[in-house]
């Protein structure tokens, strides 16, 4: 039997570390990314790809041949996207396109990482074919890169996700509850919103839902989140009673107040019963994920 082969661009970051861990040899699989620091070469094959230079690109790709490409390559902060917009958009918008050629070359199935943020949050509960309206340079970004995917000669898939979260120690990566447990073990006061709402994601739900998509080669536009429809104070509430410590200690403020350089949709919490009906798709409890999480 012939194995579906996978290439991962980003395959450092949060979701590219949670692929590995989740695949378990179910597929062969090539993990790409301008660095290689947490990579063990014995373990897994790896590839340095810059999605920025074309002919890197091309190379990896006639090498490896891909069945299938999870493209999670990104810039990702909203703030700095929105301090430097021109960045944002050529890695994100640039860098994309340039997979996409890639993958219309090589007759690969094209899965793309996007996100909540394309919405602009005054309804939620986002189906696939709600109507998008970003609010920041990254949500824009993301929202032309499925432009381009949707328009292109390749087969695609478009995984769509809300807040994602997990860890890995090998990783200098931060997130909501490491956040949370970190200032409140100290005994810190935070200030906290109450007005934004999102379906927080474990990291290895979301890569057990690229595979999905993967093993399926489905078309079309997917959300893969969490199930959990939460306010961004509920589910810092929640870390705080999981860890046993002074809910007196989190102050409730409103967007406007808290300043951030980006505007955030307010409510965007992702639909995903189209996943779970075509998919399978199964995420875990936000509780699971807290359960999961190690305390460091």
């Amino acid at each position: 039997m012939v194995r579906t082969k996978i290439l991962i661009t980003g395959a450092n970051g949060l979701l590219g570390q949670s692929l590995l861990h989740v695949n378990n040899g179910r597929f062969d699989i090539c993990a790409t990314a301008k660095r290689d620091s947490v990579f063990d070469s014995n373990r897994i094959l790896f590839k340095a790809m810059d999605i920025l230079n074309p002919d890197e690109i091309e190379i990896i790709f006639s090498d490896f041949k891909p069945d299938v490409v999870i493209h999670g390559a990104a810039f990702t902060n909203v703030d700095k996207c929105e301090a430097k917009p021109s960045y944002c958009n050529k890695i994100n918008v640039d860098g994309t396109q340039n997979v996409i050629e890639a993958c219309e070359k090589h007759s690969s199935h094209l899965i793309f990482i996007s996100t909540d943020f394309i919405f602009d949050g005054k309804t939620g509960s986002y189906s696939e074919t709600a109507e998008e309206n970003p609010l920041s340079v990254y949500g824009k970004s993301k929202f032309d890169a499925e432009k381009l995917i949707q328009s292109s000669n390749c087969k695609w898939s478009i995984a769509r996700t809300s807040l994602v979260i997990g860890y890995f120690p090998d990783l200098m990566n931060s997130n909501i509850i490491l956040w949370a447990r970190k200032k409140l073990a100290k005994g810190d006061k935070i200030n906290v919103v109450d007005d934004q709402v999102r379906t927080p994601t474990w990291s290895l739900d979301l890569a057990e839902g690229c595979l999905l998509l993967a093993k399926n080669k489905s078309f079309g536009i997917y959300n893969i989140s969490g199930s959990d429809k939460l306010s961004i104070i509920e589910l810092v509430r929640q870390v705080a009673i999981h860890g046993d410590f002074d809910l007196s200690l989190i102050d409730r403020v409103d967007s406007q107040t808290l300043g951030q350089l980006a505007m955030r949709p307010l409510i965007s919490d992702l639909d995903i019963s189209k996943a779970k009906k075509d998919l399978g798709f199964k995420p875990h409890s936000f509780k699971e994920v807290l359960d999961a999480i190690p305390y460091i």
